[in-house]
Formats: structure tokens, C-alpha cells, sequence
């Protein structure tokens, strides 16, 4: 995505969109935190028990990803996020410090401009809605075209709804015939960015000259040491996969197995259902799912493994549920290396534990930079220097990171559909996105009455003496 002439029609069109959205913020100012809270709630459960519908739909229009994947997502991000939303603070004072004398005032960032990816439409349009109306914001969404009448559909429910319960429709809007330059004008509009989406999305929003928040590509790497349990990593891999056929950014991508038990892990993939592709076939797959270094083919990914396969010009049996390729590289020369939003998962192995940090780091700098890593390890010290070492924003430990990192109830993320990746990423936050990025923060301060200031020595202590002084003060 890069910013183009804006022809003054299509600059008039979205001044029009961003228009009704902030008439109709306008008119919720004076909400209460329990009018928003209840807004929010009544958003989860519409998502809740349109969840069936919204896949089915969303599944015609794309054919990608798994339906039941699809409810189950619906069903546990709506359920996450209320219940994230509960204690939430996001309308006039949110935070007192009485010994500080500090006073904290919440308050709407604006009209949100809200980039919809062809993956995860309807979660971004009802998460996007339920965290934005939560700060008392407006959202114009902007579909990937391939997925616009998912957006649609989902964001003209939500309108219904809001419609139902006496507040304004317009708290959410969508552009109803998406093109690169509506988006590039909504941007330059809008009060704030949440660009879900690739890397030439997320830069462009941060050069859009409107505060963004972006969230850069995955590619989980997990790595499998000498204490796994190698059945259970397997198995957790290969859910992995099952979970929406890859689609999603956390989705494991590659594994890199201590090789004293590489080849205990491979018989485990295979004994949950992986096919390990020969030299032939690992070729012909690679010609299938890449258009170009770094292109992904949209009609490769988020299939079943031998519908896949099939394509790929090879046949498997039907009962394989995913794929490994084995690699030794990474990089643009090494395409396996990269993101693949598919049921293929890169097998690598090392020695040394420190070599496996290296492996991952180095594969992330190719792609998914900053984004989320897992370890099966029970070693403690190997799961802490590897979250201290990696370049990443999560690291999830024995677990299945395509179903944890944006928040599960086995863990203590966060429920969110937008993940930061850091400065690794090139994102502004490392934070899963979450009700928090959706308001700006007015801070009272008052004088303190009875305040002291700490003394030098208290302060730097023997650094004022510190021999490194000499000569220089």
C-alpha cells in the first residue's frame, strides 16, 4: 500500500463517512461507564449468536479457513472481551493517587478508521466496535475487497442493534466499495488508525500522518527441547494448524527441534496426522503457494492438507491434517522460512540451546519480526533465556499460540484481534491492543503539600565517586 493523488470525489466521499461518524459520537458524550459497559456487553452477545451466521457468511464469500473455527473464535473473543470489559475504566476519572496528588480523566481518541484484513473480518468489525463505543468513539471500517461483504454484514448487525437500543447507527460506518484510495483518504481523515493487516498496511498507516496503532505479520516460531514432551507439543501443533487452517497470525509456522529428539518429534507430528513432504514435493509446494519472493498465492492458503497437496500438483492421503517441510536456511532464499498462512509447518534443528535462539531470531528478522514465539520446554532456565533473548512481543510456553496469544482462558493474555509487535515489527506498541488504545488520558495534577526532595547521596549514591569521574568533572 502506498499513498497516491486522492481525486477531490473520493476525498468529498470519506470527508462525508468521517462526517456522520463524528455527528454521531457526538451524541454519546454524556454516557455514562455503564451506559458504554452496556453497549459493549450488548455487542459481545450479538457476536455471541450471530456467530454461526457470520461464519457461514463469511466462508461463501472467501472460501478460507475452517467454519467451526470460525464460531469458535466468534463465540470466545466476545465472551473474552466482556468479560475483559467489566472492570474497565474508560469514562471521566478513571485513576485517583492520592499521595501523588495525580487525577486521571479518560476521553474519546475520535473517529477510529479501522482496516479490515480478508482473515478476520467480523472479529475486527465487532472487537473493533466493542473497544471503540467502550471510550465513546466512532468507527469507520475500511474492508479488504475481498472480504467486503463479510465487513458488511458484520458492521450493518452491530448498526441494527445500536439502532434498537437508541443510539445513533452511525457509531459505525464501512465504505461500501473499498478501493486503495478510500482507505489512503480514511487514514489522512480519521482521528486514529487500528490497521490489522500486512507490513505495507502498517507502514502506510504510520506515514499516513494519523496517530496508528499497526500490527506486523506473523510467523510463530516455537521451539521443542530435550525435555518436551514431544506428544504433547505435537499434538498442540497440529491444533495449531486445525484452528482456521492457518489463517490467523499467531498460527504456528515453524519448529525448531533439539536433534537429539528430532526425530521422536517428527513420528509424534506424524502420529497426529502431518505428511512429511520429499524433496519433489516440497518444490512443488513452494511453487504453489508463492507468486513471487515473498508473495503468498491468495488461492494457496488456509485450505485443507490434501486439498492443498492436490493443488500443489501431488497427491496425500486424505486423512493428513498438515504438512512439514524441512529446512535448514532462512530468508528470501528460503521461502519455508517465512509466513504461510497454510497448514505447513518449517522443520528445523539445532544442537545447542543457544543455537536455537539464533535459529528463531534470525527467521523472525525474515518475517514476523517482533510478533510471538513459543517454547515446549519444562526447563526453566531454557524458557527464560529464551523469552530474554528472542526478539519478540509474546512468548507462549507449552501452549498452543495460534489460540493463546490474543487472549484464552487458559492464560492471562488479553483478549484482543489486534497484536503489536514492538519496534521489532515496526509497531508502535508490544502490547496486545486492547479498550486501553481506544482513549486519550487527561492528567490533573495538583500540588503536593507536605514534599520532600531526596537528597544527591540519596540519590546517586557512590557513583559520585566513582573513579570513572576522574578528569571529567
Amino acid at each position: 500500500m502506498i499513498f497516491m493523488e486522492i481525486s477531490m470525489e473520493t476525498q468529498k466521499y470519506i470527508a462525508g463517512l468521517v462526517e456522520r461518524a463524528r455527528v454521531a459520537m457526538d451524541q454519546i458524550q454524556n454516557l455514562t461507564q455503564e451506559d458504554v459497559r452496556r453497549i459493549s456487553k450488548a455487542i459481545g452477545w450479538l457476536a455471541l449468536n450471530k456467530a454461526e451466521e457470520w461464519a457461514d457468511f463469511n466462508y461463501n464469500e472467501t472460501k478460507m479457513g475452517r467454519i467451526q473455527s470460525k464460531i469458535d473464535r466468534t463465540k470466545a473473543r466476545a465472551r473474552g472481551i466482556t468479560r475483559d470489559h467489566m472492570d474497565a475504566k474508560t469514562v471521566g476519572v478513571v485513576e485517583t493517587d492520592e499521595e501523588k496528588q495525580l487525577v486521571k480523566i479518560a476521553k474519546p481518541v475520535g473517529v477510529v478508521a479501522s482496516l479490515v484484513p480478508t482473515t478476520v473480518p467480523m472479529g475486527v468489525v465487532f472487537i473493533g466496535a466493542m473497544n471503540a463505543i467502550m471510550g465513546r468513539n466512532a468507527t469507520v471500517f475500511s474492508p479488504h475487497p475481498r472480504a467486503k461483504r463479510s465487513t458488511m454484514k458484520a458492521c450493518e448487525d452491530i448498526r441494527t442493534l445500536l439502532d434498537k437500543m437508541g443510539y445513533p447507527k452511525d457509531l459505525l460506518v464501512c465504505i461500501e466499495e473499498p478501493s486503495l484510495e478510500k482507505t489512503n483518504a480514511l487514514m489522512q481523515q480519521a482521528d486514529l488508525i487500528v490497521a490489522t493487516g500486512g507490513k505495507p498496511m502498517v507502514k502506510a498507516a504510520y506515514s499516513s500522518g494519523t496517530p496508528a496503532f499497526g500490527v506486523g505479520a506473523g510467523n510463530v516460531v516455537v521451539v521443542i527441547d530435550e525435555t518436551a514432551d514431544v506428544k504433547d507439543a505435537a499434538n498442540k501443533i497440529m491444533i495449531a494448524q486445525l484452528n482456521d487452517y492457518a489463517i490467523g497470525c499467531s498460527t504456528e509456522n515453524s519448529m525448531v527441534i533439539q536433534k537429539g529428539i528430532y526425530d521422536k518429534m517428527i513420528a509424534a507430528c506424524v502420529d497426529t496426522g502431518a505428511y512429511i513432504c520429499n524433496e519433489e514435493e516440497k518444490a512443488k509446494l513452494q511453487n504453489f503457494l508463492w507468486k513471487g519472493p515473498g508473495r503468498l498465492n491468495p488461492d494457496a492458503i488456509c485450505l485443507p492438507a490434501p486439498v492443498m497437496a492436490s493443488k500443489a500438483g501431488f497427491e496425500i492421503p486424505e486423512d493428513r491434517k498438515w504438512i512439514i517441510v524441512e529446512e535448514t536456511g532462512y530468508g528470501p532464499e528460503y521461502p519455508f522460512s517465512g509466513e504461510k498462512l497454510s497448514v505447513v509447518v518449517t522443520a528445523y534443528q539445532y544442537g545447542e540451546f543457544d543455537e536455537a535462539i539464533d535459529l528463531v531470531n534470525h527467521i523472525q528478522a525474515y518475517s514476523g519480526a517482533g510478533h510471538s514465539c513459543g517454547i515446549h520446554s519444562f526447563d526453566d532456565e531454557h524458557i527464560m533465556k529464551y523469552a530474554m533473548e528472542t526478539h519478540t512481543s509474546r512468548v507462549a510456553v507449552r501452549m498452543t499460540v495460534g489460540t493463546s496469544n490474543a487472549g484464552n482462558w487458559n492464560n492471562g493474555m488479553p483478549f484482543t484481534i489486534n497484536l503489536g509487535c514492538g519496534t521489532w515489527g515496526g509497531n508502535i506498541t508490544s502490547e496486545n491492543v486492547t479498550w486501553k488504545n481506544y482513549i486519550n488520558t487527561t492528567w490533573v495534577a495538583r500540588e503536593i503539600s507536605n514534599f520532600t526532595v531526596p537528597t544527591d547521596e540519596e540519590l546517586f549514591g557512590n557513583v559520585r565517586t566513582d573513579s570513572v569521574f576522574d578528569g571529567l568533572l
